[in-house]
């Protein structure tokens, strides 16, 4: 188990280029397994999390060369679909929560996939339902196997298309579904669909291969289904959490970072959120630039004079996956905000180690927590600590960055599932970090 040597208090500068997407990545490195043909993907994250399932695609049968930096080509000609029955799927899939996704276009192509019991992080409860009752609606069939924990589907008559409403806007439960709904026979409409950046991405990727979706962007998806995809290229967007990473970091240690092309116009309402805590942020180009807030940065407060809430929602709405950087980032703001996760519920749980730190937090419930910034004038404490998922790792180390003190942070292949390379990209700008054995 890894470890980062913090030595915090330092101010950063200088530029920094954010990720390819995660979240887009596994989406649209599961599709490359719906055609035959070659498929080019650019700006790939070289992350655990990826790489996991760019070794179980090759495992699968999947062609891949590595054509550079972060940019491969994928060809599913010749599977080997008896390794999905194979104990050693179960234990590469169970690993990782994205693995989930395969099943949708295995199901399209070849009429049966399998699914081990996902991983992931330990965030609460993550259900699997809007999966299986799309592809049930489809016409599949699924079997549990409760001694292994292990899903088979199977659609011996194919896919039909038809009408679903899901039953919540599940992202990888929407990308499963309109991979499976491409190849189907007729149309699929998919209501109360996911409509994200990376969703919107990924249906963007299958019409270039020759899908007829419609509605991209909104949350309703009107598919044709068609008897085949071709090959294509695409390049994935930078990660967006990435993007708020850095911008919660840049804050707290009141340092100067441009963040290079962010692709502003998918980042919806992420600097505006960030804004309501009294960040500047100031878009240049595609860049955005955070000036030194030397003189600290004040939360915003409602019309009526009530304290702020900040909550996740759906997107549009904002992210739950940047909430434990605004967590982390007002504890140093003046004024109060009161912190409202409602999609999972265990994600707050990593405050008790903030608070370790000398930060003011009241936990309300497991969804909500109250905010008492310091206004800077008093630091966090050094400390040890354990990151317990990706995001509150990153979290935690942009509170070890802005305390006095060497923290030693813990369990850093939380931390390495989601962000390509943290240490070395954190010391180009200044940051005093060490990876331990």
């Amino acid at each position: 188990m890894g470890s980062f040597q913090i030595e915090g208090g330092h101010q950063l500068q200088g530029e920094i280029q954010p990720q390819g997407a995660k979240n887009e990545a596994l989406q649209i490195l599961c599709a490359v397994l719906l055609t035959p043909e070659k498929v080019t993907i650019s700006n790939i994250p070289d992350i655990i999390d990826v790489n996991k399932l760019i070794m179980i695609l090759g495992n699968l049968g999947v062609k891949i060369q590595k054509l550079g930096q972060g940019k491969y080509s994928f060809k599913s000609d010749a599977l080997n679909l008896d390794y999905l029955e194979s104990e050693q799927f179960k234990q590469e899939g169970s690993g990782l929560r994205g693995s989930i996704m395969i099943v949708g276009p295995l199901l399209a192509r070849f009429g049966k996939g399998y699914i081990p019991r996902p991983g992931g992080d330990k965030i609460g409860r993550r259900r699997l339902d809007t999966h299986f009752e799309g592809m049930i609606k489809l016409g599949a069939k699924f079997r549990y196997n409760k001694e292994e924990r292990f899903y088979g589907v199977e659609a011996p008559n194919g896919l039909k298309g038809t009408y679903m409403l899901l039953d919540e806007a599940s992202v990888t439960g929407t990308a499963n579904i309109v991979m499976a709904a491409v190849l189907a026979q007729g149309k699929t409409t998919i209501y109360n669909a996911a409509c994200e950046p990376y969703l919107q991405q990924l249906c963007k990727m299958l019409n270039r291969m020759g899908a007829h979706i419609q509605g991209v962007g909104s949350n309703m998806l009107l598919i044709e289904g068609v008897e085949k995809l071709t090959g294509c290229e695409h390049t994935v967007l930078p990660d967006m959490i990435e993007i708020g990473s850095w911008i919660g970091l840049a804050a707290m240690t009141k340092s100067e970072i441009t963040i290079k092309n962010v692709s502003w116009d998918d980042l919806g309402l992420i600097p505006t959120t960030f804004r309501k805590l009294g960040i500047t942020i100031e878009h240049k180009g595609d860049d955005i630039y955070i000036p030194a807030h030397k003189n600290g940065y004040q939360i915003e407060t409602f019309i009526d004079g009530s304290f702020m809430t900040i909550s996740d929602a759906p997107w549009p709405g904002f992210t739950p996956d940047l909430l434990s950087i605004m967590l982390v980032v007002a504890t140093q703001a003046k004024g109060e905000v009161l912190i409202h996760q409602k999609m999972f519920e265990s994600r707050l749980f990593f405050v008790d180690k903030l608070i370790d730190m000398g930060a003011k937090i009241i936990l309300c419930d497991p969804h909500r927590a109250t905010v008492i910034g310091h206004d800077f004038k008093s630091t966090l404490k050094a400390t040890n600590m354990t990151s317990p998922d990706i995001r509150a790792g990153i979290s935690l180390l942009i509170a070890a960055l802005s305390a006095k003190g060497t923290s030693t942070i813990h369990n850093i292949e939380q931390i390495d599932r989601g962000y390509e390379n943290i240490d070395e990209r954190l010391r180009a700008i200044g940051a005093k970090i060490v990876r331990t054995a």
